[in-house]
């Protein structure tokens, strides 16, 4: 069939890459033509994936229209901050029978909605239902070159997880199916806060004994809200939740890790983020889950000492003792808050 993937970022071109591999026929949409050039003539995206060897099968284009043409699968790869806009460009050319999912991990800042949301509102042709989320602990740069990797696509639609899990499943690329979209959605978003906070604390020289307090406890976290929110707790044991978690908070591919580690060595968050070059979709996402803890009610200390290390000047060290110093609780009844059951792991 025809796929069609938009933005060729390195996880867009990743994804662009799995589906030429399965046979497809792949137009993979960006700005730039001299970027559209390099991969229909060199095979290669060096600027987000260096010299790794893409699929000839796929064709870059600039064009929207070109892109969209005869496509029944639409992969949406935007970062966060550009999704609706792109969505807004492909309205016009996009059928109502589509399979549409995304791939972006982060909530709309000005919302806090999220991704699917967003191309729910932009997109009134195509069945909410059918809107597709696509998660998990997935590094592009790992994936282009077909190491083994597990992923999720949820969506309240069995149907259209089932038909993306056909289109993208192969022999180093397995996919799993969920309906709970708003788990998946929540867990993929805020890893990236905690992946922040677990990269500033190896930049501290904390050591692994408070990088793992900080995966687990930002896990309850993560857990505490998608529950509020309609999630199922059981999502965030699974792929999209705890594996994506561990993934961003420990891999030298993480961008989210690497500028916590910038600012943990004491640089600015401007000078980190003007050294990581692509988009660290943390950043606004802890905005974005201070202001929903805020709206629920719901504690979420390590985003909020993250945010005051991040915008209000706190030192990282001053966040730390905050978070220690928090009055003790009991374990299990942290457990219990974030789900009706007893146990989520």
């Amino acid at each position: 069939m025809k796929a069609a993937v938009m933005v060729a970022g390195s996880w867009g071109t990743a994804l662009a890459n799995v589906l030429a591999d399965n046979g497809h026929r792949v137009s993979l949409w960006t700005r730039n033509p001299d970027q559209a050039e390099e991969i229909n003539r060199e095979h290669r995206n060096t600027r987000y994936l260096g010299d790794a060897p893409l699929n000839p099968r796929i064709a870059a284009t600039v064009s929207v229209e070109e892109a969209l043409e005869d496509a029944s699968l639409v992969l949406i790869a935007a970062p966060t901050n550009a999704m609706r806009e792109v969505a807004g460009r492909m309205r016009p050319h996009l059928k109502e029978n589509t399979l549409v999912i995304h791939a972006a991990k982060g909530l709309e800042e000005q919302t806090l909605k999220p991704m699917s949301e967003v191309l729910a509102d932009e997109l009134p042709q195509i069945d909410p239902g059918g809107i597709g989320v696509l998660s998990g602990p997935s590094h592009a740069e790992e994936v282009v070159i077909r190491c083994p990797t597990t992923i999720v696509i949820a969506a309240r639609r069995i149907a259209a997880a089932e038909a993306a899990q056909d289109a993208l499943s192969n022999g180093y690329f397995r996919v799993y199916t969920n309906p709970d979209v708003v788990g998946a959605e929540i867990a993929g978003s805020l890893k990236n806060v905690i992946a922040l906070a677990a990269g500033l604390s190896d930049g501290l020289g904390f050591g692994d004994n408070a990088k793992a307090a900080l995966i687990t406890r930002g896990l309850a976290e993560i857990a505490r809200i998608g529950k509020v929110l309609g999630a199922n707790p059981l999502t965030f044991a699974g792929l999209s939740g705890v594996g994506d978690l561990v993934v961003t908070c420990t891999s030298r591919h993480s961008r989210n890790y690497r500028a916590g580690y910038a600012v943990g060595q004491g640089k600015t968050l401007e000078a980190a983020l003007a050294e990581m070059g692509m988009v660290v979709e943390g950043v606004k996402t802890t905005r974005a889950a201070v202001k929903l803890s805020e709206r629920h009610n719901v504690d979420m200390p390590i985003a909020r000492q993250l945010y005051s290390v991040l915008f209000e000047g706190k030192s990282p060290r001053a966040a730390v003792e905050t978070l220690m110093g928090r009055v003790p609780t009991h374990e299990l009844e942290e457990i219990a808050r974030t789900s009706s059951e007893k146990w989520i792991y």
